[in-house]
């Protein structure tokens, strides 16, 4: 990052779902153009993490702080994280009924004062992620596929610009072909513009195409260990389980060797 503020830093951040403690300090930073793979198994708080983030209702936040470019996010309701640049890209994208993706993509623009892309423009966006022209008047997510709901949300990643992507398991209900353009799209605006993502996944597979600059492995509602690209193989070879026990940590949610999910 070489001295600049980081795009996103998450620092002890603690959190609560139903009464029960998930998050239980979780500490990030990731900077400009720099990509960052959290993985778990289920139950780690990856998903958690990613809610909390966005500050979607129903998650008590008990501590610690969260910050795009330095402003910390934690008062702002969702909307507003979204206008400082914050973009959440869930597990289970929401169907929008009666609503149109081009009208979404020009009222979000609109709050932020700028005008939709020309007709042309959104025609070659959609074809550089697989989708045809006619999802764009389609409501949104309505009878969609998974993995046409996945090509949807980086879709709308690039048409938004954000500062910061957070990618809650993007790699789900693709193909080979679909991740592997839904990644070169990502990759696009980090290199481009200097996108931040923070990409959570169980897989390995995501992480051949996203090629991670750092993994942090999640376990018990903690990032329990950080390194390179090939710390996801060596997850591939021990599971979380594995990796648990050689750091005598807690590993709630943990799988059998060799199925990191």
């Amino acid at each position: 990052m070489s001295g600049a503020r980081p795009a996103l830093e998450v620092r002890g951040l603690r959190a609560a779902v139903a009464g029960r403690e998930v998050l239980r300090g979780v500490d990030l930073v990731v900077g400009a153009g720099e990509v960052h793979a959290v993985m778990g198994p289920n139950g780690a708080g990856k998903s958690t993490l990613s809610h909390v983030l966005m500050g979607r209702p129903g998650y008590e936040v008990l501590g610690g702080s969260v910050l795009v470019d330095g402003e910390e996010l934690g008062h702002l309701a969702t909307w507003e994280r979204a206008r400082r640049g914050l973009f959440l890209a869930p597990q289970v994208p929401t169907e929008v009924p009666g609503v149109p993706l081009r009208a979404v993509l020009a009222e979000a623009l609109a709050a932020r004062g700028e005008a939709a892309p020309p007709a042309d423009a959104l025609v070659a966006a959609a074809g550089a992620v697989g989708l045809a022209p006619a999802f764009l008047d389609r409501p949104v997510n309505v009878d969609f596929s998974g993995g046409e709901r996945k090509r949807n949300e980086v879709l709308q990643l690039a048409l938004l610009r954000p500062r910061v992507a957070v990618l809650d398991e993007i790699d789900s209900g693709l193909d080979v072909d679909g991740l592997r353009a839904v990644a070169r799209r990502v990759l696009a605006e980090v290199r481009e513009r200097g996108l931040a993502v923070l990409a959570i996944t169980h897989y390995p597979r995501l992480l051949s195409e996203l090629v991670p600059d750092r993994v942090h492995v999640l376990l018990g509602g903690r990032v329990v260990q950080s390194g390179g690209p090939e710390l996801a193989e060596e997850l591939e070879r021990t599971g979380y389980a594995g990796l648990a026990a050689a750091l005598g940590v807690e590993a709630e949610g943990a799988d059998e060797p060799g199925t990191p999910r």
